[in-house]
């Protein structure tokens, strides 16, 4: 690996014990996708940069360039203009990502192959499935910042994914954000710490009962 990707893997592989919700929250609630965008196999998990891709409805032609160029690490983040019709991804462009070092897919559209795509370890995260075929003829938009169930998704930006959802966090808050997330981490390792000892969460989290 260069040093410049190591560098930029890094940067992001340090959020890999976080979890969706506490970035959330450390963001100041931004970022959060449409929870029907959901991992397309159990235990799929997803972090990195986001290189983002805006594709013709029922055309897949943009991934295929994308995943052609793109780094070692980097996650592809699609949008197909609402289509779910066809799947456009499937085992195919996943041989050609892990060939390539990618580190996932998150995809406002259908995906297909889902069992070889699971056999392979490959994350992916879509709306939904679908057999049918895309064309590989229109072109579309690369690096460009797309809508992604909600959330707006530019070059670079962190995606972080789980069974719980995703998460979108800005390039220029990455720092930022890493700090206040690791604080919320350890109040709420403490308050679990103390929840253990017999303390209440009324107590702990200064609530009152309704009267």
């Amino acid at each position: 690996m260069k040093p410049g990707i190591a560098r930029i893997h890094d940067s992001f592989e340090r959020f890999a014990d976080f979890d969706p919700a506490t970035l959330y929250e450390a963001s100041g609630r931004r970022g959060m996708v449409d929870p029907a965008i959901r991992p397309a196999w159990r235990g799929a998990r997803v972090c990195g940069p986001a290189v983002t891709v805006d594709c013709p409805p029922g055309d897949n032609l943009m991934l295929h360039v994308a995943v052609a160029h793109a780094r070692p690490g980097v996650v592809i983040v699609a949008t197909v203009g609402g289509y779910l019709q066809a799947g456009a991804w499937g085992e195919i462009l996943t041989e050609a990502a892990r060939a390539r070092g990618l580190a996932g897919l998150v995809i406002d559209g259908a995906v297909r192959d889902i069992d070889a795509i699971e056999a392979s370890g490959f994350p992916v995260f879509s709306r939904g499935l679908a057999i049918g075929s895309c064309t590989k003829e229109r072109p579309g938009k690369l690096d460009a910042p797309i809508q992604l169930g909600g959330a707006t998704v530019g070059p670079g930006d962190l995606v972080f994914g789980n069974a719980d959802g995703l998460v979108i966090v800005e390039h220029d808050r990455i720092d930022e954000v890493y700090q206040a997330a690791a604080g919320r981490r350890r109040k709420e390792l403490e308050i679990i710490s103390k929840l253990r000892e017999g303390r209440t969460t009324m107590e702990l989290l200064g609530l009152k009962e309704p009267e």
